[in-house]
């Protein structure tokens, strides 16, 4: 699976491989592919840069990537503090009532909330890459638009490649015109923020909008004839995120989430603002069905949510609260219905991009 792309980044295979967890996105570089660390849930510059440095040595001096949440344009003087004081006190009570009728345990006194989804607060993105920038990555993926120019200026000066997501060919094109080097081409099946064009439709749509700017694939990609299809399409490479939470090196996962995400179909998610705020797919469970509910208050806009419902989702999962539990992932985990480690999955997605790429030359009469 060599294209362009993936030669001038210098890795075998153009298969990116987005996680949470560093051992996952390590042991995507490992086995030949390029492996994003995100970096949205550090709030510690300490812990982030401790990852890092685990990334840095079980990497083997082969090339990886960051991904961050920043927005494009930068508001001077607004703290988390300020966002969160324009939460209604009905949305909290929703919260409260909600937790109440599925028995939710208080956390412990003194026990912190767990990671809050405030990546997108530009001052919270801007420590993470204070911290990145002593590390040699590879490549710098922004999953909320196109970077701010002075980071994307200073990503190129430290030799890294940067990407953004887009939903749309015209989100593509502005990206484009901020100068990025990559476009995710990321489809309504993905998992977390995503629009609402198909990835069969979008790839093609972005591959002319912005060629011959290298494009990936994304959204609804786990087995290797999506792959052979994607670059069929016009991507130089593919851009993989759900596929590897059921691995074995996504230890953090508790074992009751693992094992919902084991028995869920392709039909068992949803696009809902419950997480953040955006539209975003995850597992449908009783917590998105409560906040999609046309009787509740409905969800507030991005920051608000994230900050609303960040400590109810560390109660949730702290005490795995099945019903309320869940997770992004997208439509393709109907197929992930087994742990396996990395390499192992690794292993499958180029055994059956093989037999797509053989499927196609005996079709066409080129086998030889």
């Amino acid at each position: 699976m060599r294209t362009e792309l993936s030669t001038r980044l210098g890795i075998e295979h153009a298969l990116f491989g987005f996680s949470p967890f560093p051992a996952v996105a390590a042991a995507v570089t490992r086995a030949g592919g390029l492996g994003v660390l995100g970096a949205v849930r550090y709030r510690a510059p300490a812990e982030l840069a401790a990852d890092l440095d685990w990334m840095q040595a079980h990497t083997g001096g082969l090339p990886w990537g960051l991904d961050v949440v920043m927005p494009a344009t930068r508001v001077e003087g607004v703290t988390e503090a300020d966002v969160e004081a324009m939460i209604p006190a009905t949305h909290r009570r929703f919260v409260h009532d909600t937790l109440a009728e599925h028995g939710v345990p208080e956390l412990a006194a003194g026990e912190a909330g767990g990671w809050r989804i405030t990546g997108w607060l530009d001052e919270v993105a801007r420590s993470q890459l204070d911290v990145a920038f002593d590390y040699p990555f590879a490549l710098l993926a922004n999953a909320l638009g196109s970077p701010p120019a002075d980071v994307i200026g200073r990503a190129h000066a430290h030799g890294a490649l940067v990407a953004a997501l887009a939903g749309s060919a015209r989100h593509a094109v502005r990206h484009a015109e901020a100068g990025v080097d990559i476009v995710v081409a990321q489809g309504y099946e993905a998992g977390g923020h995503t629009g609402e064009i198909a990835t069969m439709v979008l790839t093609p749509e972005v591959v002319r909008a912005v060629g011959p700017l290298p494009v990936l694939a994304a959204g609804g990609i786990g087995s290797g004839e999506q792959i052979a299809a994607g670059l069929a399409l016009g991507a130089q490479g593919v851009w993989l995120g759900s596929v590897w939470l059921t691995t074995t090196e996504a230890g953090p996962l508790s074992p009751a989430l693992t094992a919902k995400l084991l028995a869920a179909g392709s039909g068992d998610t949803v696009r809902s603002r419950a997480l953040t705020g955006k539209p975003a797919r995850q597992l449908r469970t009783a917590w998105t069905d409560a906040w999609d509910d046309p009787a509740g208050p409905g969800p507030l806009p991005m920051p608000l949510q994230g900050l609303l419902v960040a400590e109810a989702l560390s109660r949730i999962h702290k005490y795995e609260v099945t019903p309320l539990l869940g997770t992004p992932v997208g439509q393709i985990v109907g197929r992930m219905d087994s742990v396996r480690g990395v390499q192992e999955v690794f292993d499958e997605l180029t055994a059956g991009f093989e037999r797509a790429v053989d499927r196609i030359a005996r079709i066409a009469g080129r086998d030889g």
